[in-house]
C-alpha cells in the first residue's frame, strides 16, 4: 500500500508541476484559450457522467469572492483535463484527482452527478482536503497526506486523500488531490492477505478490515456482512467501529499497547475467541496494521 502511494505521490507532484507552469504563464494562456467546452447552469458543469471522458466536473460555488475571476480560472485551467485523464489511467488505484481553489472553484475528474451530489453554498475551502494542505497545517507546502479517513462529498464514500499544495507568491491559490476510497483498500489489499487484519488510525478507529475480525473484537454487529457496505451507509458511525469503545476489556487494552505504548505483540488471556495479535505501524500515514489470531 505505502508503495502505491508512494508512486502515486510522485505522480501528483508531476501534476503540481505542470499546474504551476499554468500559473507563472496564466496571462498568456487566457489570451490564446480556446473556447471553453464547459457550460454552466447555477454554477454547475452541465456535462455528465460519462457523456465525454475528456471532462472534468467543475463547478463555481456560490462562496466565490470574484465570479468573474472565477470563470476566468475555469478557462485557464481547462488545460488540465488532458493531465487529469492521464493520471487516472495511469493509476488505476485513485478514485479521482480534483483542483479545489481559493477562488472556490472545483475541478474534479472524473465527472460525476455533481448537482445531486454537492451543496452550490458550501465553502471549500473549510474543508480537510483544502486545509490540511495550508500554511498552518502543512508549512513544508509539498505533498501531505490526510490522516484520517472521511466521508467524501462527492459521493465516493470513505476516503483517503493526498494533497498538494499550490502557491502563487506565497499565497495558497489552490489545493490538488487525489483519492483512494476506502472499500478500495480492503478489495485490493486485506482481501488478497490469508488472515484476519483490520487498519485502524492513531484514535483507534477500525479504517478498514475483514468481517470476522471486526466482530471478533466485540465490534458492533456489521449490517449487511460487509464492512465496505457498512461504511457507505449513511447509519454508519465511525466512533461504533474503535477500538476503546469495545465492549472488551482486553481489546481495549491491546489498543492501548499497540496504539499507545508502540509494542508489535499482544496476548489475550480472557477472550475465549481469541489467542494473539501483532501490529505494525505504516509509515506515511499514522495507522496501524492488526492482525488477530483466533483460538481454534
Amino acid at each position: 500500500m505505502e508503495y502505491q502511494g508512494g508512486v502515486m505521490a510522485s505522480a501528483l507532484d508531476t501534476v503540481a508541476h505542470y499546474f504551476a507552469k499554468i500559473l507563472v504563464n496564466r496571462d498568456s494562456l487566457l489570451k490564446a484559450a480556446p473556447p471553453s467546452p464547459y457550460r454552466f447552469s447555477e454554477g454547475f458543469s452541465t456535462n455528465l457522467p460519462g457523456q465525454d471522458s475528456s471532462l472534468s466536473s467543475v463547478i463555481i460555488l456560490n462562496s466565490t469572492p470574484d465570479r468573474k475571476k472565477a470563470e476566468e480560472e475555469v478557462l485557464m485551467t481547462n488545460m488540465l483535463d488532458k493531465v487529469f485523464a492521464a493520471f487516472i489511467k495511469e493509476n488505476p488505484r485513485a478514485a479521482q484527482i480534483y483542483l479545489n481553489s481559493a477562488m472556490q472553484v472545483s475541478r474534479v475528474y472524473p465527472a460525476y452527478d455533481v448537482k445531486n451530489i454537492v451543496d452550490p453554498d458550501i465553502v471549500v475551502t473549510d474543508f480537510n482536503f483544502y486545509y490540511e494542505a495550508d500554511l498552518a497545517h502543512n508549512p513544508t507546502k509539498g505533498l501531505v497526506w490526510i490522516q484520517e479517513a472521511y466521508v467524501d462529498p462527492a459521493g465516493k464514500g470513505w476516503i483517503l486523500s493526498l494533497l498538494h499544495p499550490i502557491y502563487v507568491d506565497d499565497v495558497l491559490f489552490a489545493v490538488l488531490g487525489v483519492d483512494y476510497t476506502v472499500s478500495e483498500l480492503i478489495q485490493r489489499y486485506l482481501d488478497s492477505l490469508e488472515g484476519e487484519f483490520i487498519l485502524v488510525n492513531a484514535k483507534g478507529d477500525i479504517v478498514a478490515g475483514k468481517a470476522e475480525a471486526i466482530e471478533s473484537l466485540s465490534m458492533p454487529p456489521l449490517k449487511n456482512h460487509v464492512y465496505s457496505e457498512t461504511i457507505h451507509s449513511d447509519y454508519f458511525r465511525i466512533s461504533d467501529f474503535n477500538l476503546f469503545n469495545s465492549k472488551s476489556q482486553e481489546v481495549r487494552d491491546m489498543a492501548t499497547r499497540f496504539l499507545l505504548e508502540k509494542k508489535n505483540e499482544f496476548s489475550f488471556d480472557e477472550e475465549a475467541n481469541l489467542s494473539n495479535a501483532i501490529c505494525l505501524r505504516f509509515n506515511a500515514v499514522d495507522w496501524f496494521l492488526i492482525e488477530v489470531f483466533p483460538n481454534y
